[in-house]
């Protein structure tokens, strides 16, 4: 186990309750912006999720691809991001989320070497799939990294047990089947989704994808380990008044997530 995979693991082990993942768009509007939602989020967070922007964001919906597209609009660089992370490291664990041709680009040990100096636990890959990640894997290891991975509702019995064998730091389940930024429904069909996901892989599962209310995650909480928040907290930031006033709003939403996720029963 890495020994980021170990950090992560002991913030579910000593949580207590589902824990709240907020994403922040790393360049989003600007550096300095995306700096302070990060600070602002990280008050109330347990894991922290920081993205980096790309040019062709596949696993992202609207809210995402326009955040990230004025992060590159701004100039914002992948090495920005990481060093916001840096400037985290007192704070929860951060995990990033990125494309696979932004590591390669770097080269995958000189990325991942500039993520563990900045104290990066984990990074999400949503185009690389469990099969294919050798190198990468391999390079992100040595590192001390954990390379989080994904399933989604249509993940087949025997992809899911290969996922389960190779994940580590929590698994990231996909509520639906599309991109970020839909609503999420809480029915059988997720449940049923949570439950195969249970019987093939051994750490925490954590679900994403169209969360936006309180009582979302909560009943989320109730079936998995922790939820992820992402576009409904760029938009509260975004049609704020002022960044100040975008700040004030990420911090009264993340304290209400997290006061639904308290009283998810243990």
């Amino acid at each position: 186990m890495s020994d980021g995979a170990a950090r992560l693991q002991r913030v579910f082990a000593e949580a207590g309750r589902p824990l709240f993942v907020p994403y922040v768009m790393g360049g989003f509007p600007d550096l300095a912006g995306s700096h302070a939602q990060a600070v602002a989020l990280a008050k109330h967070a347990d894991v922290l999720e920081l993205g980096i922007p790309f040019s062709d964001p596949l696993a992202d919906g609207p809210t995402i691809q326009a955040a990230g597209q004025r992060a590159l609009d701004s100039g914002t660089r992948p090495e920005d991001v990481i060093e916001i992370a840096a400037s985290l490291r007192a704070g929860p664990p951060v995990v990033l989320m990125t494309y696979v041709n932004t590591i390669l680009a770097a080269g995958e040990r000189a990325f991942f070497e500039h993520a563990a100096r900045a104290g990066v636990a984990g990074v999400i890959i949503p185009d690389l799939p469990v099969d294919e990640a050798g190198p990468v894997r391999e390079a992100a290891t040595r590192a001390g990294i954990a390379i989080v991975l994904l399933a989604a509702p249509t993940t087949d019995e025997a992809r899911m047990a290969a996922i389960g064998r190779a994940a580590e730091g929590f698994l990231y389940c996909v509520s639906v089947t599309g991109v970020t930024g839909g609503d999420v429904t809480v029915g059988d069909e997720l449940r049923d989704f949570i439950d195969r996901a249970r019987r093939h892989v051994q750490v925490p599962l954590v679900v994403g994808f169209g969360v936006r209310t309180p009582d979302h995650a909560a009943q989320i909480g109730e079936i998995a380990d922790g939820v992820v928040i992402a576009s409904q907290l760029i938009r509260l930031y975004d049609e704020a008044a002022s960044p100040e006033d975008g700040e004030k709003a990420l911090d009264a939403y993340a304290a209400s997530i997290v006061e639904a996720l308290d009283r998810v029963p243990a």
